[in-house]
């Protein structure tokens, strides 16, 4: 609204009213001078005054809780204007970019969940383990950065302990480069605009081949608009973490961005050895960007990134007692007990450790990239080109106890990436629009100098497998251990294609091909040193129990076809249904972390498993009742042939387990997403996923923990159900935003927000145990705060409030003695959070 102009200006008090369309007072909406502390709130006939200090031209912004703000131009004070608003209640629209085009996730037929930026960061949810609580269909087990996996639907990686030689199922996408090292999954959001999460194989859109699903991450980019925020967060167990983020202009067709965070936590493990607490957070990442605009038809974005993460972390607490198949004297209880030893408690929840071998998870990761998005014809062309590196350097106490059984446990690593996208996306005519691209991989995998394994006094007894006398032999394996030289290169490229065809307004056909060629190279060479120098044959085949000379060199050459077919119908602006058939593959994979042993020989054969062949279908319906409602449903089922998986053994030499393929497995399920807003003051959303996954045949499985001793090491686990997989997982959270209030001069408004996540029981061993099952749990996080209009915000929250025990995951130590433990989830955890954006 422009009203006419003033000749002279003095302090006066503008006086005008709010209404709506219809005409009706907007009783308590808030008038405030934009870029100023000065507001007035209207009285219940809509009227209001506003004494202003400042010269016109000046803006006024008008807003309240429902409506549509609005801003209106000042050049007389003098004036009694009249301000409409307009009512909206609408759920706001979330436009993704998935299928590198923008559109409405409603108008897409793919199963996506998307969080924004904001919603994450109001939730605490920093990193994509946290991020889970709001996706329930993501899973994400970490026992440090290396280990991590990161599943959509139960699938994606191995559970348990990650091997290197293996491609991960879920695609981690940051402004569309692909990052190959689930590592990267452990680390803070660096300010993120907003995180999609695609269900099912994706393969036609985006560069890597993935068999389960996506993660598309978009950060905030540059802006040609002057713009700066600061966040700082205080909390127990001396929490600290702070973001910021700078932007602007730096010429006419030149801005830039860049942005930090760190964040720091004290332990919430004592270590009871070193008398400190462990298992802190120590993390640190900045990123930034330049964007180039050189005309209004070419977008150019120079980005670089660098993030660390330097906890003693990642220690697991011992949760159990198991007896296995052994003979009493190799029973776990018995082994301490002729060592003299005690656990510092059996209660995991305790968290109390005595470990002997400091826990370091040094996680260093980076990269820069060249993004240029042309647009041509009647679409874009775009190129993305990237670099980026992984360096590892860990140190972790793999027996779980203060005994010196495995002394050194260290896979120091480096890695890196180069990655180049080509693809077109735009409409091919009328009614055909599409996708075609070009994708291409090298990776460059190698330790750093090598990783070390090495054992300590205590290991002749755990590793005792008669009632000889020659175990006891003075300093046998004291300082026995193996360094493994090994480099793994690969090469990847594609081709892919996916089109948009609209049969008729309602009716879409959308047929989408891949065709891919992987390369693998491997080098392995694992030797063994020190101990007690003997030549006694008996004393030597002793040693050789514990730690053999392994080494090979294979390569993989191979290429396959992959697409999908999707049909989808829009009955109207309300419903749309599609249906999806589509076939995946993931790459032959290659054993790194060392070959079991059968009959005193290695079994060079498992040096290289079978590609993963996937076949999968779905059928989902989106909803939009009402303009204020959305209710999607989603029904998937997933046949994978050659199903890559990690299994644990008894050989401690193959501490980290080794790659196997179990024949067949299915997994099958119902998605519900829904969110609403019920009134103008309260939001609500909830998702919940029904999943059931089985390994359909797996006929030569290693047993499990509790039948360690049984005359065969490997059974027959078919019909038994995967890991890592709750049938029932769901989230519900929402909103609650009063009218209108003050706080510290300041207008805005008072919120009080919510997020519940339960999962039903899940097993935490690759073959099905009696024991190693994580019992059903649910955590319950708040936050209560203020928002201004204009630049400040602050909350206080808490996360597990009803402070919760439970388990993230639990793992056999190394050599299978009977004990296990735990990753533990954190305990209730509170603070503040202090916002503020220019």
């Amino acid at each position: 609204m422009l009203l006419s102009t003033a000749t002279t200006f003095a302090q006066q008090t503008i006086t005008g009213t709010v209404k709506t369309a219809e005409g009706k007072p907007v009783a308590n909406a808030t008038v405030q001078i934009k870029g100023s502390k000065t507001y007035a709130v209207a009285d219940s006939t809509g009227r209001f005054s506003i004494t202003s200090a400042k010269e016109p031209p000046y803006i006024l912004r008008i807003s309240s809780v429902g409506y549509k703000q609005l801003e209106a131009v000042v050049t007389n004070t003098q004036a009694s204007p009249l301000f409409t608003l307009i009512h909206d209640n609408r759920l706001t629209e979330v436009v993704i970019t998935s299928r590198r085009r923008s559109e409405t996730a409603q108008d897409v037929p793919i199963p996506i969940s998307v969080v924004g930026g904001a919603q994450a960061a109001d939730a605490g949810a920093f990193n994509v383990n946290r991020l889970k609580e709001l996706v329930p269909t993501v899973q994400l087990y970490s026992s440090n950065p290396r280990n991590t996996t990161l599943n959509i639907r139960g699938l994606g990686s191995t559970f348990g302990l990650t091997n290197d030689g293996i491609d991960p199922g879920v695609g981690f996408y940051v402004d569309g480069v692909y990052y190959a090292r689930p590592a990267a999954t452990t680390l803070d959001f660096i300010d993120i605009e907003q995180i999609e999460v695609l269900r099912g194989p994706q393969g036609t859109l985006f560069g890597k081949n993935t068999t389960a699903g996506a993660f598309n991450i978009t950060t905030k980019g540059p802006s040609f608009k002057s713009g700066a925020s600061a966040e700082l967060s205080y909390g127990n167990f001396g929490f600290i973490q702070a973001k910021a983020s700078v932007t602007g202009p730096l010429s006419r067709k030149l801005a830039g961005r860049i942005s930090f965070s760190g964040t720091q936590r004290d332990g919430v493990i004592y270590n009871t050895a070193s008398q400190k607490y462990i298992n802190d957070l120590n993390n640190l990442g900045v990123r930034g960007q330049l964007l180039f605009t050189p005309t209004d038809k070419i977008k150019i974005t120079l980005a670089g990134d660098a993030s660390q993460q330097r906890p003693e972390g990642y220690a697991q607490v011992v949760a159990g007692i198991v007896p296995t198949k052994r003979a009493a004297y190799r029973q776990f209880r018995q082994i301490i007990a002729d060592l003299n030893y005690k656990l510092p408690s059996e209660n995991a929840f305790d968290r109390l450790v005595d470990h002997n071998t400091t826990w370091r998870s040094g996680n260093k990761l980076g990269g820069v990239s060249l993004n240029i998005d042309a647009k041509i014809g009647e679409g874009t062309l775009t190129s993305t080109t990237a670099w980026r590196y992984w360096n590892w350097d860990p140190s972790n106490d793999r027996d779980f106890t203060g005994l010196a059984v495995l002394s050194l446990s260290q896979a120091t690593s480096k890695h890196k990436q180069w990655t180049q996208e080509l693809r077109y996306a735009g409409n091919v005519s009328k009614n055909v629009s599409g996708v075609i691209g070009a994708f291409a991989i090298s990776q460059d995998l190698l330790t750093d100098p090598f990783h070390v394994e090495e054992s300590g006094n205590a290991q002749w007894r755990f590793s005792q497998d008669d009632t000889t006398s020659l175990w006891k032999t003075p300093g046998l394996f004291d300082g026995y251990g193996i360094k493994t030289y090994s480099r793994l290169k690969t090469f990847g490229g594609a081709v892919f294609a996916q089109a948009d065809w609209a049969i008729t307004d309602k009716l879409h056909l959308l047929p989408g091909i891949r065709y891919n060629y992987d390369k693998k190279e491997v080098d392995y060479n694992r030797q063994t040193y020190g101990g007690l120098q003997t030549t006694d044959p008996k004393l030597v085949a002793l040693k050789n129990k514990v730690y053999s000379n392994q080494a090979f060199n294979t390569n993989v050459d191979e290429s396959n076809f992959s697409g999908q077919l999707t049909l989808a119908y829009k009955a109207s602006k309300h419903l749309n249904a599609f249906a999806t058939y589509s076939t995946s593959y993931k790459p032959i994979g290659v054993n790194l972390g060392g070959l079991p042993t059968s009959g005193g020989k290695v079994m060079t054969e498992l040096a290289r498993i079978n590609p993963e062949y996937v076949k999968h279908a779905e059928v989902g319906i989106k909803t939009s009742p009402t303009e204020n409602i959305t209710a999607n449903l989603t029904f998937h089922h997933t046949d994978i042939k050659d199903y890559q998986t990690q299994v644990q053994t008894a050989e401690v030499g193959v501490n980290r387990g080794y790659l196997a393929n179990a024949e067949k497995v299915r997994v099958l399920g119902v998605e519900l997403d829904a969110n609403a807003r019920l009134s103008d003051y309260v939001n609500i959303y909830t998702a919940v996923a029904y999943t059931d996954g089985k390994y359909v045949s797996f006929k030569n499985a290693p047993v499990p923990l509790e039948e360690t001793g049984s005359p065969s090491a490997f059974k027959d686990i078919s019909g038994g159900r995967l890991p890592g997989i709750s049938k029932w997982a769901g989230s519900l959270g929402g909103e609650l935003t009063s009218k209108t209030g003050s706080l510290f001069g300041q207008s805005g408004r008072f919120f009080l927000g919510a997020d519940a996540y339960y999962r039903s029981e899940f097993s935490s061993s690759p073959s099905p145990s009696a024991y190693l099952n994580i019992d059903g749990y649910a955590l319950l996080n708040a936050r209560l705060g203020f928002k201004a209009y204009e630049g400040f915000t602050i909350f206080v929250w808490g996360r597990n409030i009803l402070d919760k025990n439970y388990y993230e995951q639990l793992l056999p130590a190394a050599g299978n003695a009977g004990h296990y433990a735990a990753v533990l989830g954190d305990q209730r955890t509170y603070g503040i959070t202090l916002r503020y954006s220019l």
